[in-house]
This record gives C-alpha cells, structure tokens and sequence, in this order.
C-alpha cells in the first residue's frame, strides 16, 4: 500500500507545474490574504491551507500542489487500510490501494490545491472510523468521525450529504445500536463545534452560500444530467474497467453475509447517489465515495478468486493499470497541450465541462490553467498607458473572480495594484479607496458601461489559444462614474 501510495506521490509532483496556475487556485490564494471564518462560495478552510502553502513555498506550483498530492497519496493508503479493516488480505489491500491510485477523477482533483483534492481523504478517512466502529463495537471511533466530519464542513459543505448518507445508514442497520453511546453524541458535538465558527459567520453574513446556490440554479449555469447520464458519468469519472469493482462491492456491501457488517457504507453511497441526482449536483460530487466501494469491491473479489479463479487477480490487475495508462492523458497534463490536442481528436473526443461555458480547443479543467498572466500582461500595458497622475487613481475592475485573482497574483509582477470585483467573494472587499473617476475594465463588452461612465475607450484585448472562450474579452477605459462608488458597489454584486 506505501509503495502505490509512493508512486502516486511522485507522479502528481512529477506534473505539478506541466501547464500553468488553475483559476480556482488564483481564488484561493486571493480569499488566503483575506483569511476569515468564511466565503461567498466556500468555508474557510481551503483559504488557510492556501495560505499556509504560499508562507511556506512562495508561489511554486510544487510547493502549492505538494498538499494536495500528500492528500492523494493518504486516499491510496488508507483505500488498502479499509480494506484490510473488511477482512481483505494483502491482495485486497493492494488492489484497493491499485484501483484508487487509476481512479480518473482523482488523478485530477489530486494535481491542483482546491477544496475537491482534500474531500476523498476526509469521506475515506470518516468510512475508515465506521467500519472500525463496526467492527470492534467500539463507540470511541465515533469521535474521530465527529472530528473529520467537522473537518470535512469547514473544507466543503457537501460533507452534510455524507453525514445524511451516515445518520440514515446507521437507521436502516443494526449499527443504530451506536445512537446510544454517547461516544455518538460526543463525536457530533465535536462536529457541530468545529464547524460552529463557520456557521457564525454565515449566519451574520446571511447565508451567501445559499444565495449563490439559488443564483446558480436560476442561471443555468451548471451542466445537468439526467439519472441514466448521471450513472454513465460515474462510470468514466471512476475508470469504466473499475465498474464492476464498485459496483460489486456496492453489492456486497448489501447481501453478503460478511459485507453487510459494513452496510452503512453501502447505504451512505445510495443516499447521497439520490441526493444528488434529485438536487441536479455536478457528476463529479459523488466521486469521494468511490474509495470506499472500490475497498469493499477489492475484498470481494479476493474472496471470490480465493480458489478456482486466483488467475483472474493478475490478469485484472493489468486490466486496471491498462486502462488508466489510456485515461491518465484525459485528466492530467501529462502530454504537452498540442499532443493532448491531437490525442483527443484521435479518440474523437469533444472537450468536456461541468458547466455551461464557453470552452476551447482544451476541456474545461485545463483551460482554466492558461493565459492568466498573458491577460495581466495586456493589462498592464494598458494601465501604464495612462499618464502618471491619471494612474495613481485608477482602479482595475475584473468580471469575474477568476480574473481578478489573476491581476493579484501576476500584479505585483507587472506593478499593477490589487484587482477589485463584485464577482463572489471580491465583492465582500469592496471599492477601497477608488472614485470611479478612471476604471480599467476587463471583460466587459462596452455597452453595459455607457450607462455608467461619463466616456468608455475600448484599449486593448485579452485571448489565448488554450484558455476558455469566455476567458476572450475586451478591456475598457472607463471614465468619470456617474455616482460615487460607494453608492454604486451595492449594485456591483456579481455571485454566480
């Protein structure tokens, strides 16, 4: 399990700085020099582990991704663990840790520092203390769960579906024995206080995040898929010639005799499988739960190749590793972007996305790793075309977070000052000291600011072959608002 989970570590910072800087990177490190209880769009936590990563190693993409591969190495290791904790012997273990390192989706959630690379390790970790609970009819592992559960909310609020996925796993089971330990009660009480300060914050913020998910929802924005789209989905997102791993642990979970000890996992995955399909979630939100399954699925097939079928454990084993040769290039920056290109067109692939952009040559996911520092370039270019005192009171306004947090990494680079926005969490740092008498604009198409600005000056613009069609805009000289910007930032507010 060391060894899989070591060469997984070392493949993730073997590509860490292959393409560039991702946009929700760019944001977190922006929220980090902001560090508070909470966020438009996020709890707290991924902010400070930002923070922490840039204090430590500066602005290096191996020092910012070395977390979120420690992260990914820990899933692989503690797959195997789980296993073993479900009475699998040393081949279940290492093909659990085998099939969690091929897992697609986390091959990439594991290369950038976002709140997804930390997720599986935190539901793992929580599976972990319930089949131990389980297993010994010890209630004091229910302690630990409490605290990754707490963990887990102040990293992404998906973690309630999880622990919906528990309460009702624990129902529907004669685990429910547990709800009168008080270890139970102790561990959600270490739940709630961890998360309690976060809670505080929405609360005294009025919920952004609900705000934001209900601007979502309204806009279109995300790409729905339907319940038979939704399951094929998982199906690519988890590796296709990982299916019958999971789904047969799934099963085993449920009607074996020795798997059902440990049904509340199998029942977590089917409540938070409805969950998100009824609530239309993005298809990758499911994925942390596979770690679980893909341990179960591994025991399973262990002790049905115990005897008359030992041959089918290499031969599936290559299987695995074979196909993940095949789909490592779909989700990580191993190819460079113009052999990517033609792999993709070989495969007769279209570039794939979870939301309703307007994306390029590349998927999604890697067009937002390119032409951020080229725009903040163009920027600058602008910006010091203004006179020296016209200058001094410029403010630079981005159209979305993205950009923004560009202009504040790259800025200091090109002299440039802090970015503002009222796009999520930039709205909440407001105009600062500007007048609105000069504004550089960026991606905004001119027409909108007329009503706003005494004169707008189209200067220059933004576009690189690999970043996402949307991210190819115009940027303005705007003059002379037609309000002071305090009164006008009200208005500003951008959450999507």
């Amino acid at each position: 399990m060391l060894l899989v989970a070591g060469v997984n570590l070392l493949f993730h910072l073997f590509i860490a700085g292959r393409y560039g800087i991702f946009r929700d990177e760019l944001y977190y490190l922006a929220c980090g020099e902001h560090l508070d209880w909470g966020y438009v769009d996020q709890p707290p936590l991924i902010a400070l582990i930002a923070w922490f990563a840039r204090h430590l190693f500066g602005d290096s993409l191996l020092g910012l991704r070395l977390l979120p591969a420690v992260s990914g190495a820990g899933v692989v290791w503690l797959a195997g663990c789980l296993a073993r904790e479900m009475g699998g012997g040393r081949f279940a273990q290492a093909l659990a840790a085998v099939s969690v390192a091929c897992v697609p989706a986390y091959l990439l959630f594991q290369h950038w520092l976002t709140m997804n690379a930390f997720e599986p390790l935190i539901w793992t970790g929580c599976a972990w203390c319930v089949v131990r609970a389980a297993r010994t009819r010890e209630p004091r592992y229910w302690l630990g769960f409490g605290v990754l559960a707490g963990i887990g909310m102040e990293n992404k609020y998906s973690m309630a579906f999880f622990i919906v996925g528990v309460v009702t796993g624990l129902m529907l089971s004669p685990e429910r024995r547990f709800f009168r330990s008080r270890w139970m009660w102790i561990g959600a009480l270490a739940a709630f206080l961890i998360f309690l300060p976060n809670l505080l914050w929405l609360v005294r913020h009025d919920f952004p995040f609900l705000e934001l998910m209900n601007n979502v929802r309204r806009s279109g924005r995300d790409i729905v898929r339907g319940p038979v789209a939704f399951m094929l989905d998982q199906a690519m997102l988890v590796n296709p010639m990982l299916f019958p791993l999971w789904i047969g642990g799934l099963g085993w979970l449920m009607f074996n005799r020795t798997g059902r000890r440990y049904a509340v996992l199998g029942w977590i995955y089917l409540v938070m499988l409805a969950l998100f399909i009824v609530l239309r979630g993005k298809n990758y939100y499911l994925a942390p739960a596979y770690a679980m399954l893909l341990a179960a699925g591994a025991v399973a097939f262990e002790q049905f190749t115990s005897r008359r079928f030992a041959w089918g454990r290499p031969a599936y084993l290559v299987l695995v590793t074979g196909a993940s040769v095949f789909l490592a290039p779909l989700f990580t920056p191993i190819l460079p972007v113009d052999t990517y290109i033609r792999y993709q067109k070989i495969l007769g692939l279209e570039p794939l996305k979870a939301e309703n952009q307007r994306t390029g040559v590349l998927p999604q996911y890697f067009a937002d790793e390119f032409g951020w520092e080229e725009m903040t370039r163009a920027v600058a270019k602008v910006y010091f075309s203004l006179p020296p005192a016209e200058r001094a009171t410029t403010a630079i306004f981005a159209n979305s977070y993205g950009q923004a947090s560009a202009i504040d990494f790259f800025g200091p680079k090109y002299g440039l000052p802090k970015a503002i926005s009222g796009h999520q969490n930039y709205w909440y740092l407001g105009p600062r000291d500007y007048t609105g008498e000069t504004v550089i604009v960026l991606g905004s198409d001119g027409s909108g600011d007329r009503q706003h600005f005494a004169t707008v000056e189209f200067a220059g613009r933004v576009e690189h072959p690999y970043s996402r069609l949307d991210e190819h805009f115009d940027i303005f000289i705007c003059r002379r608002l037609n309000e002071n910007f305090q009164s006008f930032w009200p208005r500003a507010k951008h959450w999507n």
